[in-house]
């Protein structure tokens, strides 16, 4: 399966758990809105999910 230009996905706040999604590629991860700690991504958003 190819991959697009950009993918959306969600990122976490580690420290205060502020989710907001994104559409990658960035430079690079953005920081919290909330306490400013650098977000990581928690999930890959595609089409479809797999249970």
């Amino acid at each position: 399966m190819e991959r697009g230009e950009k993918e959306p996905v969600q990122v976490v706040c580690p420290r205060c758990r502020f989710t907001q999604i994104i559409y990658l590629p960035v430079e690079d991860l953005p920081q919290c809105p909330e306490c400013g700690t650098r977000m990581v991504i928690e999930e890959l958003l595609d089409e479809g999910k797999s249970y």
